[in-house]
């Protein structure tokens, strides 16, 4: 079966998913809410990074939609916080000529079944809405109208709204490259295409970013 413009596939649990970098991801029955949709994209294929932080923005958005009390915040690239806890996660990965997003949102999940201890589920922040259905509509009503305005326009709309929710600016962070070398920095902000801006001026635009206290 080969991908369609929008197609969505949502799993009940996860046994064999995979995060960045390889990475395992399992995921209980009914506890996340975990899917995954297909993009055609017709813009140059050096901006498609910005997907990803597209993506984080419409899963904040439609989460504070259904519950004003909840904090959110981005970790970059695509970790989505609630009191600097993970509670969803996203990968973006280029197809012939679209995109696949796999989003996975803890949702029910309780203590004993989170992966580690930086983790947190919409359960456990006492978040109004449980409802997998609902939340999965939301995202994908917001994910729509981003990635229409995107499109058309470019990531230039977006790059404010994501620097006021990305945790991980003005901050001492540490970047962790894919070889394993890594730096102390800080980040200023977010570029055109999505990279993490350094306050040297380097632009990231593959690493692993920790948040250091």
């Amino acid at each position: 079966h080969s991908a369609i413009d929008g197609d969505v596939l949502v799993a009940n649990y996860q046994s064999d998913g995979k995060g960045r970098l390889d990475r395992e991801f399992i995921a209980a029955p009914s506890a996340a809410l975990l899917f995954s949709l297909y993009k055609k994209v017709t813009r140059p294929r050096d901006e498609w990074n910005f997907i990803a932080l597209l993506t984080a923005l419409s899963i904040t958005e439609a989460l504070t939609d259904l519950d004003k009390k909840i904090t959110l915040s981005i970790k970059w690239p695509n970790d989505i916080l609630v009191n600097d806890k993970k509670v969803a996660g996203l990968l973006c990965q280029g197809e012939n000529d679209g995109v696949i997003v796999g989003v996975g949102l803890n949702v029910g999940m309780q203590e004993t079944e989170l992966p580690v201890v930086t983790a947190t589920s919409l359960y456990l922040e006492k978040f109004s809405q449980l409802d997998r259905n609902e939340i999965l509509k939301r995202i994908l009503k917001s994910f729509r109208e981003k990635f229409e305005v995107w499109h058309a326009q470019g990531s230039a709309p977006f790059i404010s709204q994501y620097e006021n929710l990305s945790s991980s600016l003005n901050r001492d962070i540490q970047i962790i490259w894919p070889a394993g070398d890594s730096l102390a920095t800080q980040a200023t902000g977010i570029s055109i295409r999505g990279e993490l801006i350094l306050n040297n001026g380097v632009l990231v635009n593959s690493a692993d970013v920790l948040h250091l206290r």
